[in-house]
C-alpha cells in the first residue's frame, strides 16, 4: 500500500485503501482539490482528460469526470493519449488544466493523477502543495452541472505539431527509408509511436507490444535489463534502430542496429546534438542527474549549461528562466520549448532521426561520436531522515564540489553521484556517473555501504 504525493502527481498503489493508496476515494478528493485550488476562480472551467492503457485508467477517469462535472466544470475526454499530447491538446483548446492518468514507468499495480496547467505543464511546487493538503473537501452545489465532450484526433494534433518543426525533416527521414522496431509496452506508445513514424515516411515498421491492452510484456521503466525482447528481435533480425517509450510515451530509449540499448541518458543528449549544433550559442539545461553528456557537447558548440533539481516542472522552470533552446532529464525525456514545455518521445524520436538522415549515420556510429559516460543507476528502500543523509555526505565529502538544491550532488572530476528521495517511489535513489562503468558502479556501492552508517 503506497500513496506518494509530489510534484510529479498523486500516485499510489490500487488496493482501493482510502488514506493509503490510491482509493475511489483519494482520486475524489484529490480531483476536488485540483478543481477547487486551480480551476474554480477561471472563466473558462474546462479540463482536459487523458489516461495510458492501464486496465484501472477507466475507472479512475470516471471519477475524475464525474467530480469535476457535478462541480460544473466542462470535460473534454480524448481518451488513450500520451501525456505530450494531452499536455499540447490543453494549451491549444485554451482548457483551464488537464490531468492525465498515468503512472509512468510504475507497473500496473499503480496508477496516477497527474495534473496540468492551462499552459499544459505541470503544476508548480506551491500549486501542489495547496492540493496536497490534508483536509477533506466537498463538492459545491452548482446552478448547472458541468458536461463531458469526447474529443479523438488529439494525438494527430500532437503528431502534426512536432512534424510542422524546422529541424524536423520528413523528406529526409523519409528518403533514409529506416527499418525500425517499436516496443510500446501495450500501451499508448503503441498507437503514438507508429502513427507518427508513418507520418515522417517510415515504411518498414515492425510492431512488439503495441496493443494498448494494459498487460505489459515486461518492467515498464525502459531500462536496459527490461528491453532484452527488442533487443534481441532487432540482433535476430535487419533494422537501422529500435524505439521503446514508457506507458505514457513522455520517455523514449532508443536500441541502436546491432541490438545494444543506446541508453536512456543519450536520448537528451542525440538530440540536443542535432538542434545546437544549428543554433549560434545555444542553451541548454537537464536535471542534476542527468548525464555530463549534455554540458560537455553545448561546450562544444560555445553555448551555456544549466542544472536543475530533478521533476519535470524544475527543469522546466529553469529552461524559461535561462531561454534554453532544449532541455530534458537523463530519464529518456526531451523537451523541445519550440513544440511544448514537458517530455515527448515525439519530438525526440524526429529530431534524432533527422540527424541520422542528415549525417548518414548509424544510430551505433552517432553514439560514438558523443562524449563517453557511463551511469549507474540504484535505489534502496530507506526509513531514515533525508536531512541526516545530507549532513552526512555533506561532511564525508566535504573536500568536493557539493549542490544541495535536490538532496545532495557530489561532484567529483570528471564523475559525480546523486543522491536524493524519489519523486515517485518510497525509495531514496543513489545515481552515479563516471567515464567508465566500473568506476560509476564503484562509486554508488560506496555511497550505499555509508548509508547504513547514518
Amino acid at each position: 500500500m503506497t500513496l506518494i504525493k509530489s510534484i510529479s502527481g498523486i500516485r499510489g498503489t490500487l488496493e482501493n485503501i482510502p488514506g493509503d493508496s490510491l482509493s475511489d476515494y483519494d482520486v475524489k478528493q484529490f480531483t476536488l482539490a485540483y478543481y477547487l485550488e486551480i480551476i474554480a476562480d477561471k472563466l473558462n472551467q474546462i479540463v482536459v482528460i487523458g489516461r495510458d492503457a492501464r486496465k484501472s485508467g477507466k475507472n479512475i477517469a470516471n471519477i475524475v469526470s464525474n467530480t469535476l462535472v457535478q462541480n460544473g466544470c466542462d470535460v473534454i475526454d480524448v481518451g488513450l493519449v500520451t501525456t505530450p499530447t494531452l499536455g499540447i491538446y490543453t494549451k491549444k483548446v485554451n482548457a483551464s488544466g488537464g490531468i492525465m492518468i498515468s503512472a509512468s514507468h510504475n507497473d500496473e499495480k499503480w496508477n496516477a493523477l497527474k495534473l496540468l496547467d492551462n499552459n499544459g505543464e505541470f503544476l508548480s511546487p506551491e500549486k501542489v502543495s495547496l492540493i496536497v493538503e490534508e483536509k477533506e473537501r466537498k463538492i459545491k452545489k452548482p446552478d448547472e452541472q458541468g458536461k463531458i465532450i469526447k474529443y479523438n484526433n488529439a494525438l494527430k494534433d500532437h503528431i502534426n505539431l512536432v512534424s510542422s518543426q524546422q529541424l524536423v525533416s520528413l523528406d529526409r527521414v523519409s528518403e533514409r527509408n529506416f527499418k525500425i522496431a517499436v516496443d510500446g509496452i501495450n500501451s499508448v506508445g503503441g498507437i503514438a509511436v507508429p502513427k507518427f513514424l508513418h507520418h515522417l515516411g517510415v515504411k518498414k515498421i515492425k510492431k512488439i507490444n503495441c496493443e494498448p491492452n494494459g498487460e505489459f510484456a515486461h518492467n515498464p521503466e525502459p531500462l536496459p535489463e527490461n528491453i532484452v525482447q527488442i533487443c534481441d528481435e532487432i540482433k535476430g533480425g535487419d533494422f537501422d534502430l529500435g524505439i521503446v517509450v514508457d506507458p505514457d510515451a513522455d520517455r523514449l530509449c532508443l536500441v541502436d542496429e546491432k541490438g545494444e540499448p543506446f541508453g536512456e541518458e543519450y536520448t537528451l543528449v542525440a538530440a540536443a546534438e542535432h538542434v545546437i549544433s544549428k543554433i549560434e550559442k545555444p542553451i541548454t539545461c537537464s536535471n542534476l542527474s542527468s548525464s555530463l553528456a549534455l554540458k560537455k557537447i553545448t561546450e562544444k558548440y560555445s553555448g551555456k549549461y544549466c542544472s536543475s533539481p530533478v521533476g519535470e516542472i524544475n527543469v522546466v522552470e529553469k529552461m524559461k528562466a535561462e531561454k534554453a533552446d532544449i532541455g530534458g532529464e537523463g530519464n529518456g525525456g526531451v523537451i523541445f520549448p519550440s513544440t511544448h514545455y514537458g517530455r515527448d518521445s515525439l519530438i525526440g524520436i524526429g529530431l534524432i532521426l533527422t540527424l541520422l538522415a542528415e549525417r548518414n549515420l548509424k544510430l551505433s556510429e552517432l553514439k560514438q561520436s558523443l562524449p563517453e559516460y557511463y551511469i549507474h543507476k540504484s535505489k534502496t528502500k530507506f526509513s531514515g531522515s533525508l536531512a541526516k543523509v545530507v549532513k552526512y555526505f555533506s561532511e564525508e565529502f566535504s573536500e568536493f564540489n557539493i549542490d544541495l538544491r535536490d538532496g545532495i550532488r557530489i561532484n567529483f572530476e570528471n564523475s559525480w553521484t546523486h543522491i536524493r528521495k524519489s519523486n515517485t517511489e518510497p525509495v531514496i535513489r543513489i545515481i552515479s556517473e563516471a567515464t567508465t562503468l566500473d568506476k560509476a558502479s564503484s562509486i554508488s556501492n560506496k555511497i550505499i555501504s555509508k548509508l547504513h552508517l547514518v
